[in-house]
This record gives C-alpha cells, sequence and structure tokens, in this order.
C-alpha cells in the first residue's frame, strides 16, 4: 500500500549494504549475520514482483507472466554456484559479495531510471500522475523539460499537468504500510491450506538441492566445480516450464470463459467473485503435481542404488518443468484470490515456503542416512498424496469462501459506515441551556 517503487529501493539499499559488509566481514559470526540482513533485502523483492504482476497484468495473462518472473527463484541457484565456484576458486570468496554488490547497484540505478509506480492505489490505473516521491528519474526529466518548453509558449499545457494533461491529484501521499496483513493472510482457510500444499512442494526442491552435493560426490566422485553443473538442469527445464504452463493456463482461462459464455477480455480484469478460477488454475497444475511426485520417488532410488549420472541428469531436468509448473500455476491462483494484496499474499507464500524448506535442508541428510535416499524421498513424496485433500477442498469450496469473505467485509464496511454516520448526526448539547437554566434557579 506505500508503493512498489519505496519497497524496492529500500531492499536494494539493504541488500547492496549487506553484501559491501559479507565482502568486509572480518570473523564468521559477523558473516553470518550480515547473510541474514541481506536475506532480509532481497527476499521481499519475490512478494513485489508478483505484486507488480497483479498490477499491471490481468487474470486472463498472469499464468504467463508469473511463469516468466518465477525463472530466476529457480534458474538463479541452478547457475549460481557454479559462478561462485569459479570466483572463489580465481579471486577469492569475498569476490562474490563484491560481484553482487556492483550488480545490484547496476540494478538499481536502472529501477530509478525506468520502473515506473504501480500500485493502484496511488496511481489508479495509469492515469493519475503521483507526487514527485513515486516518480521514475526519467518521468521527472520529461515533466521538467515539458515544463520549460510551457514557460516559453503562452498556449502550452500548464505546468501543473503533464503530457497527457492529467492534474496532479490532490490527495497523492505516501501511504502508511499495513504490516499485520501478511499474518491475517496465513489464517485464512483458503490461503492456509494452499500455502501448506505450496510449502510441502518447495520441501522437495530443498530436499534434492540440499542432496546434490553430498551424494554427488560420494557417488560420482564429483568436486565443487561439477557439483554446481548437476544443478543446470533442474534451472532448465524450469524454463521449459514456462513456455508448456504458461500456454495452457491461459488457454484453460479461456475455455472456462466460453463454458460459462463470460466475455473474454485480457485488457480487462475479470470479476472473480463467481468466477471458478481455482478450477481454472488446478486443473492445469494436477498433472503437473503427480508428475513431480513420481520423478520426486524416482530421483531418489536413482540414488538408492547408484544409476548412471544421465538417469540423474534426466530426472532433474523433469523436476524442474513439474515442479516450476505446479508452483507458478499456485503462486498465480495466490495472486488471483487475493486482488490489491497480491504482494502480502505472495509474502505469506514465501514465510512459509522459506520455513519449511529450511526443515528439510536441515533433516533430509539424516533422514537418508537412517533409512536411505530411496526411502527419504519417498516419504517426502507420500506426503504430497496424504496432504491431496487440501488441494481437493479448496477445488471444491473456493468460490463459496470467497464469496463468504466477500460478504463478511462488506458487513464489516457497513458497519463501519454505520458508526461513522452515528457519530456525525449525534445531538450536541446546547452550551447556553445550562447556564439558562443555572439562573432560573
Amino acid at each position: 500500500s506505500a508503493g512498489r517503487r519505496p519497497a524496492y529501493i529500500l531492499c536494494f539499499v539493504i541488500y547492496i549494504a549487506a553484501c559491501i559488509g559479507c565482502a568486509l566481514a572480518p570473523n564468521y559470526a559477523a558473516l553470518l549475520v550480515l547473510r541474514a540482513l541481506q536475506a532480509a533485502g532481497s527476499s521481499a523483492t519475490v512478494s513485489l514482483c508478483q505484486a507488480v504482476v497483479s498490477d499491471v497484468v490481468t487474470s486472463a495473462e498472469r499464468g504467463s507472466y508469473v511463469g516468466f518472473t518465477s525463472v530466476p527463484i529457480i534458474f538463479a541457484p541452478s547457475v549460481g554456484p557454479v559462478i561462485g565456484g569459479v570466483i572463489s576458486q580465481y579471486l577469492g570468496w569475498r569476490w562474490i559479495f563484491w560481484l553482487l554488490a556492483i550488480l545490484s547497484g547496476f540494478v538499481l540505478i536502472m529501477f530509478l531510471f525506468f520502473m515506473p509506480e504501480t500500485c493502484r492505489l496511488i496511481v489508479g490505473d495509469g492515469s493519475i500522475r503521483p507526487s514527485s516521491f513515486y516518480r521514475t528519474f526519467w518521468q521527472l526529466f520529461k515533466e521538467a523539460r515539458h515544463k520549460k518548453k510551457a514557460a516559453q509558449d503562452p498556449n502550452g499545457v500548464p505546468a501543473d499537468q503533464d503530457a497527457n494533461g492529467e492534474s496532479n491529484p490532490k490527495n497523492s501521499r505516501i501511504q502508511r504500510p499495513n504490516l499485520t496483513r501478511t499474518l491475517f493472510i496465513l489464517f485464512e482457510k483458503e490461503m492456509f491450506l494452499l500455502l501448506m500444499y505450496s510449502s510441502l512442494i518447495y520441501a522437495g526442491f530443498y530436499a534434492v538441492a540440499t542432496a546434490i552435493p553430498a551424494q554427488f560426490a560420494t557417488l560420482y566422485g564429483f568436486d565443487g566445480l561439477k557439483i554446481g553443473l548437476v544443478y543446470i538442469p533442474l534451472g532448465a527445464g524450469s524454463i521449459v516450464s514456462v513456455f508448456i504452463m504458461g500456454t495452457l493456463a491461459n488457454w484453460n482461462y479461456r475455455r472456462h470463459c466460453r463454458k460459462l459464455n463470460i466475455p473474454y477480455d485480457k485488457s480487462r480484469q475479470q470479476d472473480m467473485a463467481g468466477f471458478p478460477i481455482e478450477q481454472v488454475r488446478l486443473q492445469i497444475s494436477l498433472p503437473f503435481l503427480a508428475l513431480f511426485t513420481l520423478v520426486l520417488i524416482g530421483f531418489g532410488w536413482a540414488v538408492e542404488y547408484k544409476a548412471h549420472l544421465a538417469v540423474e541428469i534426466v530426472l532433474l531436468f523433469l523436476q524442474g518443468i513439474t515442479l516450476v509448473g505446479f508452483s507458478n500455476l499456485l503462486s498465480t491462483l495466490i495472486v488471483d484470490i487475493n486482488p490489491g494484496v497480491a504482494g502480502a499474499a505472495t509474502a505469506a507464500n514465501n514465510l512459509t515456503r522459506c520455513l519449511v524448506g529450511a526443515g528439510a535442508s536441515a533433516f533430509i541428510n539424516p533422514l537418508m542416512t537412517a533409512v536411505g535416499a530411496g526411502w527419504a524421498f519417498t516419504i517426502i513424496a507420500l506426503s504430497y498424496v496424504v496432504f491431496f485433500p487440501a488441494l481437493w477442498l479448496v477445488f471444491r469450496n473456493g468460490v463459496k469462501w470467497r464469496k463468504e469473505k466477500a460478504d463478511k467485509a462488506e458487513l464489516k464496511r457497513q458497519q463501519q459506515q454505520q458508526g461513522e454516520k452515528n457519530v456525525n448526526h449525534a445531538p450536541v448539547p446546547e452550551q447556553g441551556s445550562e447556564k439558562d437554566g443555572d439562573r432560573s434557579s
């Protein structure tokens, strides 16, 4: 609610400062604290990115755009170990953080110059010109040049209007952020089930990512650089998944519009009140889920029986396709059912995924030691089957739950309005009446 640009800038400043601090860290304790600060700056950008997608893209095309924006989340950890290994080997580990600071600084400069504010509370559909605080440097430069020309031309556009002739809004100011909204979203009925299942899926991803270094070093004698290369098929699969998932998601959306005799217009946001968006997204995601479950089991037993490296590479590639396909569709659904608060909803999704993923990273190696790699990944995959009723409940009752939520919000709004009316129309005692009474006595 405070705007996307200020939040992005704050995240970049925190991240760059933390990177510089990590590069100069004098000891391990300082490095650990600064790495936590670095994560605080970077993780919030995932939520902000989904909020921007919600601002500028309608539900008809949202599947494709969510897919595109999620590629770096999977692809970067796939190529990061390779790049980091090379830098560490030839320049030292501190240069990893210097490079991150330099690249982030470049992105921040580009952002300041060209990334406009998209929050609809501030700019509406883009027709409202916000205050200078929310405008890009490029916009400010064009407006300054425009005002200079207008001052030279008496018949030009007034100085308080932009190039499109739209005046500054009187109420353009920094909005106070709602810091508790994400916590409330966590405990909503539909969101709780979706977030729980999404976090389980990412537990499988983190378990695989954590198991690869030790297992591939033991099975194939790989060094750090070769282990880093093993992650590339996972990232390549995620890129392929974007095109498959986006095409299917948009196609299924159009199919449901035709089925319900609803006009399809990708340039306008569809009213989700009675639209079965849960079915639209989950119908496409369930095949990805089934395949990911089977591939995860296959990966575990391939490690158990020391299969040929090619088998592992193929399974990692398929994991990239199926994991990202399912996760992106679930992320798209979370954005769809939370209009206006997509950033807070994605933050809740990111929070639960990271917490459960951290737990999976901690227990996967001890679990493999106890029961073997095959049964360890089979247990994780079976959890998807055990908790599948959560998705079925969302599929069946999602529209009803959203209607109940909207009705409660409307009732609360009406009660607040009635309370304000009662306060405004309350009789005010006349000051002179008491004085007259005193005199008569």
